[in-house]
């Protein structure tokens, strides 16, 4: 099949897509991904065609956008936010996507852009999304994320609340993106989006484990598939893992490891003195710079600050993981078998943080006392052997997964489906 994938954001939204291009690849299908161009050399060095979308965001533009995020805690305003500010561009993203639809087998979204569906249905092109979070995923057995379920209701009136709640919520998405992009799509001849979350598209692949974030016995519509973790990796560096290596030997070899990803800090500084007051100078830890650019201070040697590194590079060097929460994230927390910290910023982050406690790995913490709190805290995490056990299973179980596999034999079976059903016709 000739198959394009595309996805936008920070590399927890890129990463993933790769992986399953490398997948696709492998089982002999031709596939692009289709994205912007700053993730273009990336995409490339993984043996992946790229087809360029704009805007041509550089790291200074997708930091001012992710920071504008940081500020707004309504997920919906996020939401709302993402779209403003891609709405100039989406004429240009529609005409590129709709160049490439005649060559086009298979389209693949992520789960963000659900005008993409409007753009492969006009060209009669099975269409499917990536949800790198399942709370996205609708049940008549849980409410939304955050919205209540009062437990005093007999099942079958708390069934029909998060039904009413589920429609609520699709009704309030729905028109935040239209309000803000219906112009454009009006305008390409594109419908606007219905049921963002009910049914996105006819297939929707899942990529967490079944077993860790399914919840038991709840009824959820047969086109979402759990497949697993998507994990891409950047190649490793060795000067750098022997500088860890050396760094982390008085400690016994690991050491704590904090990272925030994409998190835009306004004064990373600050953030950065303020902890360095707190921690305790004979206790060592790694600190990443991420997209808040963390400084380094002169005095505080035993602070290691880095740059850019792939995550199974860096967490096997670590004793516990402190990280921001987002899905890419997780997936390599839980991937190195060692306990957690969560400390949420935005949108899905405290739910993936809620399930790390949930699983037994570790627990959260506010990101506004982060700084002074996060030794004492990791004391607590790391005293606790049930924690530090658990983060070991999972990482144990996640080891035995193979999600691009299983995603590929999804894809493959949808196609094959659509095929028949219109040969049926």
């Amino acid at each position: 099949m000739r198959i394009v994938l595309t996805s936008h954001g920070s590399t927890g939204d890129i990463y993933p897509v790769i992986a399953l291009a490398v997948a696709l690849q492998k089982a002999g299908h031709t596939v692009r991904f289709a994205t912007i161009p700053h993730y273009q050399a990336e995409i490339e060095a993984a043996g992946v065609e790229f087809y360029a979308l704009c805007p041509n965001w550089e790291q200074a533009d997708l930091t001012y956008w992710m920071g504008r995020l940081n500020k707004i805690r309504n997920p919906v305003y996020q939401l709302r936010e993402i779209y403003v500010g891609a709405r100039s561009y989406i004429p240009q993203m529609i005409s590129r996507m709709d160049a490439i639809m005649p060559e086009t087998d298979l389209l693949v979204s992520s789960y963000l852009f659900p005008m993409n569906k409007g753009i492969a249905d006009r060209h009669g092109v099975p269409f499917a999304t990536l949800a790198f979070a399942p709370h996205v995923i609708p049940s008549p057995d849980y409410p939304p994320e955050n919205l209540p379920a009062p437990r005093w209701l007999g099942r079958a009136a708390h069934r029909a609340w998060n039904r009413w709640l589920w429609r609520t919520g699709n009704a309030i998405v729905d028109r935040t993106i239209n309000s803000s992009v219906s112009e454009a799509l009006r305008a390409a001849g594109l419908p606007k989006v219905r049921n963002f979350f009910s049914r996105p598209a006819e297939r929707v692949l899942v990529t967490v484990p079944e077993k860790l974030f399914r919840v038991p016995g709840a009824e959820i519509d047969a086109r979402f598939r759990y497949i697993g973790y998507l994990r891409w990796q950047s190649a490793e560096v060795p000067a750098l893992d022997a500088e860890l290596r050396e760094f982390t030997a008085p400690a016994g070899g690991r050491v704590p490891v904090l990272t925030f990803g994409s998190m835009v800090y306004e004064d990373a500084g600050a953030w950065m003195e303020r902890f360095i007051r707190a921690w305790p100078r004979d206790r060592r830890i790694i600190v990443q710079r991420g997209w808040a650019q963390f400084p380094q201070f002169g005095d505080a040697g035993h602070i290691k600050i880095i740059g850019k590194v792939s995550h199974d590079q860096l967490f096997k060097h670590a004793s516990a993981i402190i990280h921001h929460g987002g899905a890419g994230t997780t997936a390599s927390a839980l991937y190195s078998g060692v306990p957690q910290i969560v400390v949420p910023h935005i949108g899905d982050q405290n739910f993936f943080g809620s399930e790390v406690e949930r699983f037994g790995c570790g627990f959260r913490l506010k990101k506004a006392v982060w700084p002074e709190q996060l030794h004492g805290a990791l004391d607590r995490l790391l005293a606790d052997p049930v924690r530090v056990k658990r983060a070991a299973e999972v990482g144990r179980e996640l080891m035995q997964e193979n999600g691009p596999a299983n995603a590929v034999a999804e894809l493959e079976r949808f196609v094959l489906e659509r095929r028949r059903a219109s040969a049926e016709v």
